[in-house]
């Protein structure tokens, strides 16, 4: 047997309760000759022959002490016998791309596109497992708020508070984002294992984004692009003045009615291997569900691996001794022997 881990080792700390319990044996023998002092005579006790065994009392409560150390030494997870073994972190490489142009404040989903979509990402960070995250928003320029991590905190805190306020320049221009993610977050070493979320209403300003697609997948990233908003009528965008009051945004004096332009967003993701897009329009979304389906499930790469000692835990055998030595506390009686 080679050296011995312990994989709890602060469980150890139990074995300070063995001196209490050792101590409440001695006081339970001090009260029960008080209390048979209290009811023969002293001269008397000396005299009288008791039929409890105070040998065998010793010996019941070093067998109930050594059973409560085992169960202690079992709680620490002893182990010995180490073996190497290689673990893996696999997972792909995820970026949501969010519009938060004024467009998505349209309220043809409550509360508004915006805010929809960022308790769809929420959904979706809930189901990961292992992969890495980057957060891009767009509106008339591209920001990276979250460049890929595992640290799904953060990302979490970078989401909440994006905002239209979050990019200085108006406009849409969902080419520029998808360049902004393939350029500055992800890397060129795979040209596999990667994924866009492209999250808008799909409405654009010039920005080429069927080129930006293929330019996309020409280095093996995948759009999943889904698109908010609705396709028909489309929805007035709300904006609140200084003072409170709401009103809607104008241009040349109309007022702007923001629509869903799902052909784009259709065109852009059938030009990337694997491409898809889900028409949410005025819908619901369960963008975990999504996840599970298109990104948990497929191919992922080695993002991390290390060597380490896998020990073979033991703490059943002390377990088992712990319970032997109970059995045999049973059986030993506290009264003597009669000739």
């Amino acid at each position: 047997m080679s050296s011995i881990n312990l994989q709890s080792i602060h469980m150890l700390h139990l074995l300070w309760l063995l001196p209490l319990l050792l101590a409440l044996f001695v006081y339970a023998g001090q009260m029960r000759r008080a209390a048979l002092a209290r009811f023969v005579d002293a001269g008397l006790l000396g005299k009288i022959r008791v039929s409890a065994s105070a040998v065998k009392r010793r010996w019941k409560a070093a067998l109930v002490l050594l059973a409560a150390a085992a169960v202690v030494i079992g709680l620490a997870r002893p182990g010995w016998n180490p073996k190497p073994k290689k673990i893996q972190r696999l997972g792909r490489d995820v970026v949501f791309v969010l519009d938060v142009s004024r467009s998505m404040l349209a309220e043809d989903l409550a509360p508004n596109r915006l805010e929809r979509a960022k308790l769809a990402i929420k959904d979706a960070i809930e189901k990961l497992r292992g992969d890495r995250v980057g957060l891009v928003a767009f509106a008339g320029s591209a920001v990276v708020k979250c460049p890929l991590t595992l640290d799904y905190g953060f990302f979490r805190m970078m989401l909440d508070q994006i905002t239209p306020e979050s990019i200085a320049r108006g406009g849409t221009k969902i080419g520029d984002a998808v360049r902004k993610a393939r350029n500055e977050v992800f890397d060129d070493q795979e040209k596999q294992f990667k994924d866009i979320v492209l999250i808008t209403d799909g409405e654009d300003h010039d920005s080429f984004p069927e080129e930006a697609a293929a330019k996309a997948g020409e280095r093996g990233i995948r759009i999943i692009a889904i698109g908010l908003g609705d396709e028909g009528e489309g929805r007035r965008i709300p904006v609140t003045d200084t003072h409170g009051n709401r009103t809607f945004l104008t241009h040349q004096g109309k007022e702007i009615w923001s629509k869903l332009d799902a052909d784009t967003l259709r065109k852009m993701a059938n030009a990337t291997p694997g491409g898809r897009y889900l028409n949410v329009a005025t819908g619901t979304i369960d963008l975990g569900d999504v996840y599970e389906k298109l990104i948990a499930s497929a191919e992922k790469k080695e993002l991390e691996s290390k060597t380490i000692e896998r020990y073979e835990e033991k703490f059943q055998i002390f377990l088992a001794v712990a319970f032997g030595l109970l059995c045999v506390e049973t059986l030993v009686g506290e009264r003597r022997r009669t000739a």
